[in-house]
């Protein structure tokens, strides 16, 4: 497993969190980026590897996560901010409705996804946009936290393939381990302080043989298998144990064999 160190981005070549905004961040973002270094270091122990596969401020990139707890948008969101990158997520629009969260959102200027809509398509076209502007895109591939039991990967959902098809952007994934002992289910525990959280970064994967085929159904589930391998790679790596021979699937509430396809494009993946 790649070496991991308790804040090893501060040394980084990338700008770092310390020091301004960059251009075109709103001031909020760089506030909240602040509160939840304080209350991260509280609770936990950061270790994180050197994410040196990032691409620089500037270009286009998609990050695919696991997603085992609500925790993950602030780790994650913080480990990529003291890499260089300060993200754009892809969240369900629900969360909006909540203050401050929404308020938040807004100024942040995340991407708001009304699932199960078909308004869920016109996350696709701000993420795109986004790309276009080379900002970096944070999605969770299986469409929420994992309801596998063990806390593996669940089946993938094929938007984060759509979008990353579509634009050429490359998909770099990313796996944590950790953040479910801080808030294991919608509830904050306040766990001891020294909670280890570690975060580890892979190389892109490899989708050029599928580029421009975003409307192809095979290529979409082809690329999805992909990039769900490359993340539950990573999370095998943190916990040093080889995942299930199966897969969670949402939809029946059990695990079934990993060359099942992914979980079906709708309205909802669009975004």
């Amino acid at each position: 497993m790649r070496a991991l160190s308790r804040e090893a981005a501060s040394d980084r070549s990338r700008t770092p969190l310390r020091t301004r905004t960059p251009a075109g961040e709103p001031a909020t973002y760089r506030h909240l980026a602040q509160v939840v270094r304080v209350a991260l270091r509280l609770f936990t122990r950061e270790e994180w590897d050197a994410a040196a596969q990032l691409p620089p401020a500037g270009q286009p990139v998609i990050v695919a996560a696991n997603h085992v707890s609500y925790v993950d948008v602030v780790a994650v969101g913080r480990y990529l901010i003291w890499s260089g990158r300060w993200p754009r997520y892809l969240g369900k629009a629900e969360l909006w409705k909540v203050f401050p969260i929404g308020w938040l959102g807004r100024r942040c200027r995340q991407i708001p996804v009304e699932r199960n809509t078909v308004r869920a398509k016109d996350a696709l076209v701000h993420a795109r946009a986004a790309l276009e502007r080379g900002e970096c895109i944070v999605i969770y591939p299986e469409g929420g936290r994992t309801h596998d039991p063990d806390l593996w990967p669940q089946q993938g959902r094929t938007g984060v393939a759509r979008l990353a098809l579509a634009t050429g952007a490359p998909v770099i994934p990313v796996a944590h381990w950790g953040t479910h002992r801080v808030m294991p289910g919608r509830t904050l525990t306040f766990p001891r302080p020294g909670q280890r959280i570690q975060i580890v970064m892979g190389d892109p994967v490899p989708l050029g043989d599928l580029a421009g085929r975003d409307e192809d159904a095979a290529a979409l589930r082809e690329a999805t298998t992909r990039i769900m391998d490359a993340v539950t790679t990573l999370v095998e790596q943190l916990r040093g144990e080889r995942r299930p021979g199966a897969v969670w699937d949402p939809r029946v509430g059990a695990r079934v064999p990993r060359t099942a396809p992914p979980t079906a494009p709708s309205e909802a993946d669009k975004g």
